[in-house]
């Protein structure tokens, strides 16, 4: 017998079952997709029921891949995928998915179950810098990109610093020094009290 998926969608069973497994409580509703209750909230299964969005093998991107990482707590309303530009694709039209092609090292791709998401580090420079996104999330998303992953901030810093065509990369630059100060005032209001 086939195995069904962690993240289950019309293709893998009627919506109707998929409704009434909910109904009854054995599936909850994530993003697209639908999942057992027991199933933990790690970034594999994030991008997995983000996938179900496209119908082919995009990288999960921006806001998509904060959610995945866990900087954000819903997923955006419209899912961001990227391809390589050598990769090229047919346009992936939808209300649901926004595709963009990019230029984009190997090394900036985590394989995460079925599904291609960004690092945590390429995900916080792609925010710094997308002028469309208001600066208070940027940098709110980038800071707790930063705080839950280790090593992020330098290979930030470090790839800021060192880019010279990079589109937007002033906008990248301060906004990623006010999401550092944003994170060190998080991580001391977090700090228990020493004097009560």
């Amino acid at each position: 017998m086939a195995r069904l998926p962690r993240v289950l969608g019309t293709d893998d069973l009627p919506l109707a079952e998929l409704c009434a497994a909910r109904i009854d409580g054995e599936l909850f509703v994530i993003d697209e997709g639908w999942a057992p209750v027991d199933e933990p909230d790690l970034p594999a299964f994030r991008a997995e029921a983000v996938a179900l969005r496209v119908p082919r093998r995009l990288i999960i991107e921006r806001l998509s891949a904060a959610w995945v990482h866990g900087a954000l707590d819903a997923p955006p309303r419209t899912a961001q995928f990227c391809v390589p530009l050598h990769e090229r694709v047919a346009v992936v039209a939808g209300p649901g998915a926004c595709v963009r092609e990019v230029v984009i090292d190997g090394d900036d791709v985590l394989a995460l179950g079925s599904a291609r998401c960004t690092t945590p580090a390429r995900t916080a420079v792609d925010l710094l810098r997308d002028p469309a996104l208001d600066d208070g999330v940027a940098e709110l998303v980038v800071a707790r990109l930063v705080e839950a992953h280790a090593g992020v901030a330098e290979l930030v810093r470090s790839r800021i610093a060192t880019a010279h065509r990079l589109p937007h990369l002033a906008l990248a630059r301060r906004r990623f020094a006010r999401a550092q100060r944003a994170d060190r005032v998080g991580a001391a209001s977090a700090q228990p009290s020493l004097t009560r």
